[in-house]
Formats: structure tokens, sequence, C-alpha cells
């Protein structure tokens, strides 16, 4: 299930013997069809046409593999998207070329969504009168399948018949000036629902073509794009999900993604813009979608991202204070220049793990351990395909810190100069607390730990430079004076600066 892992996990889909037949039985046959997003639905039996090109592919041999003719592609001239007037061109983003990125140091980036969410991502047709296919593109043949049950709670569902409550979505009362500020940066920049939709169009195009190559693959829109934490500017990650056994990284997964960066360099030229292979530790393709104006990474397998995108998007919706407080560190972050793990700094995934255990870590915590506290719902063994349901069982967390958004954020940077111990201690939102670091090579000489929740890897490995480490300690210590002296966020983040970028 995980990389380099061959131990945890059940398959990503169906046992071998099921996948012809009964891998829907076990869910209930009773309940009324809903329309729901891709993250919601089943993963239906797929196609087994093309089996033997699809082994071909997996096995190794695909350099012998003719390239596959495709249909004339539609999505740029009848995409309901409004095209961009942007140039063309990685609009000064900040990760680097295939050439000057290390391979060891890729950002583990798996971060937002704003909550109205308005998806239409069927990884498998409707029944007819409910199916959604895109303009132009090609109908696939029906299926019968049976759905979910609605699923309500206190995290917003991904669904797109089902928007959040007001109460879901209430943000907390600002009586400061600080905490104001922070207010009107999250509603300026937090991530919308076009924002979203623009992904999920490319996502589910991308799918129908990289499909016709690996029929049994899921593509799987993951990160800042769905856990709450993104703003309108995020890129979009996905996950190529090619079969049920883990991949090897160094190998197979650059195999299988020199496929992808072919087919998106040729068949889908039309808006497939400057398709890049980088061969980092997860190994991606990053490429531009010329319709939406989003960059996008996509790996192979890298199903940890999957899974730690709903316990971030449950921690995002459990106390309301926990998105605006991440939004405005990650714009603090990235102002100051210690925001991307391809230069040696904190990739947005470390940063949104460091304030949850900011929040977790308090005399009077704000959030808990979600995994400790609800081991069933963030169970790292869950087959893939039911993760999605965990945040929409879980209430909201009512924490006797009646703290404002101006104390934490103070709290927060004073935490990170004066009290945390970089040189013993861990970083553990899983236990809810800081753990002594391990032992293992991966932790040694390491000058920040970060703990992943589920594959207990160092989501911080990219920072292993003594003056990289100096420049992000001197940025947490330097912005809690100034901000504890002069109590306004433009002392440390151009408001409206950062505003007019979102």
């Amino acid at each position: 299930m995980f990389p380099n892992s061959s131990n945890v996990g059940h398959p990503v889909f169906s046992p071998k013997h099921q996948q012809q037949s009964n891998f829907f039985n076990k869910f209930p046959l009773n309940t009324a069809p809903s329309l729901l997003s891709c993250q919601q639905i089943v993963a239906a039996q797929f196609s087994l046409e093309n089996a033997a090109l699809s082994r071909d592919l997996l096995s190794g041999r695909l350099a012998t593999i003719t390239a596959v003719t495709l249909q004339p592609m539609t999505y740029q001239s009848s995409s309901p998207v409004q095209i961009s007037a942007a140039p063309m061109s990685f609009r000064g983003r900040k990760r680097l070329s295939e050439q000057t990125v290390a391979h060891d140091v890729k950002r583990q980036r798996f971060h937002s969504h704003h909550s109205e969410t308005s998806v239409v991502s069927q990884a498998v047709p409707l029944p007819e009168e409910r199916r959604c296919s895109f303009p132009g593109s090609v109908q696939s043949p029906l299926l019968r399948v049976h759905y979910l049950p609605d699923l309500t709670g206190c995290v917003p569902p991904l669904q797109d018949t089902l928007f959040p409550d007001c109460t879901d979505t209430t943000l907390p009362m600002a009586k400061d000036k600080l905490s104001q500020q922070v207010l009107e940066l999250f509603q300026a920049c937090q991530q919308q629902t076009c924002d979203l939709n623009r992904k999920e169009l490319c996502r589910a195009e991308l799918q129908k073509e990289i499909k016709q190559i690996f029929p049994q693959s899921r593509l799987f829109l993951v990160g800042s794009s769905l856990n709450g934490f993104g703003t309108r500017s995020s890129d979009g990650d996905l996950c190529l999900v090619v079969k049920e056994e883990p991949v090897n990284q160094k190998t197979e997964a650059r195999h299988i993604l020199s496929f992808v960066q072919k087919l998106f360099s040729t068949k889908l030229s039309n808006y497939i813009e400057r398709p890049q292979l980088i061969r980092a530790k997860v190994p991606i393709v990053k490429f531009r979608d010329k319709v939406s104006c989003v960059e996008f990474d996509l790996n192979v397998n890298n199903v940890v991202g999957i899974r730690n995108t709903f316990l971030l998007r449950t921690y995002a919706y459990i106390e309301n204070r926990v998105r605006p407080l991440v939004l405005v560190v990650k714009k603090w972050a990235s102002f100051h220049d210690i925001n991307d793990a391809s230069r040696g700094t904190l990739s947005s995934y470390s940063l949104v793990l460091m304030v949850l255990h900011y929040l977790q870590t308090l005399p009077e915590p704000i959030l808990p351990s979600l995994q400790k506290n609800y081991p069933e719902s963030f169970d790292p063994t869950m087959q893939l395909h039911l993760v999605h349901r965990a945040p929409c069982t879980i209430p909201h967390y009512v924490s006797k810190n009646g703290s404002s958004l101006g104390d934490l954020l103070i709290g927060f940077f004073k935490y990170y100069a004066t009290e945390f111990d970089w040189s013993h201690q861990m970083i553990s939102v899983r236990e809810a607390k800081a753990i002594p670091r391990p032992d293992g090579i991966e932790w040694r000489n390491k000058f920040i730990c970060v703990e992943e929740p589920f594959d207990g890897t160092n989501t911080a490995r990219a920072v292993h430079e003594k003056l990289k480490f100096d420049i992000i300690k001197g940025e947490f210590l330097k912005s809690w004076q100034v901000l504890r002296d002069k109590k306004d966020l433009n002392s440390i983040l151009p408001l409206r600066r950062t505003m007019q970028k979102r």
C-alpha cells in the first residue's frame, strides 16, 4: 500500500479472484444512488480490455510497447472552464527543473481545498439519467454500481449535492486587530470552489486518457486541493494508482512515469504543457494544464498521500481556528523564502504538521491526536477506497482554550523559536506531542524532524544544511519578537501584496 512497504495495508483494488465479479457485493444494495465525487465513489471493476498490454507495462517491458493511438483531444476547445489569459509558461513558480532538483528533496505537498466543494468526478459512469460527462469525451460503457450511503457529520463531506452547513464553516470571532488581519487574509486567499473544479476537470480528462494505457488504474486528486489547507494559488497533486502492490519508486515508478510523460508531450500536447520527469525520492511528472492554468505533480502509487489528505482534512474542520492559522503560516513562510523543499527549506506539508503539533501541545490543547482517539477511522491498513469516509464520522473538537487567532499565531512563533528542542525532539502529530528522535539513519544528522503520521518518515528531510536551518530558526525568532511587540501582521507579512497574489 505504501511506497517501500510490503507488510502494511490491504489491496488498493479487490482481490484478483473477485475483480471480474463481486467487487461491489460488500456494499449495501438497498441504498439510493447519490451523486458523489471521485474520492467517494468506490472503485468499480475496471475493464479487462488490453489486459495483456497492461501486464507488459507493469512488468517492465514498457519499451517494447508502441504508442497508443488516442482520440483527438477536445478538452481545450470544449471545456466549460474559462481559459486564462495568462502566459502559457510556468509563471515564476518556485520548483526547479529536473536538472537542478536534488533527488532526495522532492516537496511532500499534501494539503488543501475550500469547504464549499462542488465536484463532479466520476471514476465510473453513473446510471444513464445521472451520468455527467465532459464535452467532447468518449462515453464509457455503463456499469452497474452500488453506492455508499450518504454520510453527514461535522467535517464537510466531499459530495456534489451536499454543501457544508453554516456551522461547519463558521469562522472564529476576531476581537483584536491581529486576529482580524488573520481572518481577512484567510478569506481572501483560501481555495474557492471554482479553483477545485478546474483541477478536477483536468484530473477527469487525464484519467480517461491514462486508462487507455493502464486500464485498471485510478487517478486521485490529493493534497492541498482536498485537505482544507489550500490557497487560490495552490498547485494540484495527483496520485496514479496502477496496481494493488507497492511500486518501487526508483525503478518501476520512474519507468511508468516516463510513459506518462511521453503521452503528455505527444498525444495530449494540446492542453498539457512542458511535462517534466523529476527523479526525486518519490519521482513525479510535473506539468501545466493550459486550460486551468494550474501546475500539477503526478506520482505513482504514493498512496500515503491519499491517507494523509483525509487525516489533515479532518484536522482542518474539527476546530475553526485551524485553517486560518495554517494559511497565514504558509503565506508567512513563503514570503520569507523558507517554504521550498527543493531549495533545502520546509515543505508546505511539514509546515501544516508543525502548526497542528503546536495546537496539540498547548497547556490546554486545541487539537487532539485523531489517530489515537479514532484509530478505526485512520487505520493504516484500511482499504484505499474507504479512506474518504473517515472525516465525516468525527465530531467537532471542543477545547477549553479560548485563545484568539492573534495570540495563537504569536504563540506558534514563540514555541518554535524558544521552546521546541530541535536537537533532541521530533514533531509528532500522531502522538500529539514532541517525542525523542529515533536513531535510524533517516533521522541522523537531520536538523528538523517532522514525523509523517502514517509511514513514519521524516517530511522535513530536505533541510539538510545547517545554514538553511539557521535561517529558518532565525525567521521564527525574529517574527515572534516583532509580532509580540507590534501586534500587526503587516510587520512580518505585507497583507496587500499577499492578498493580490492569493
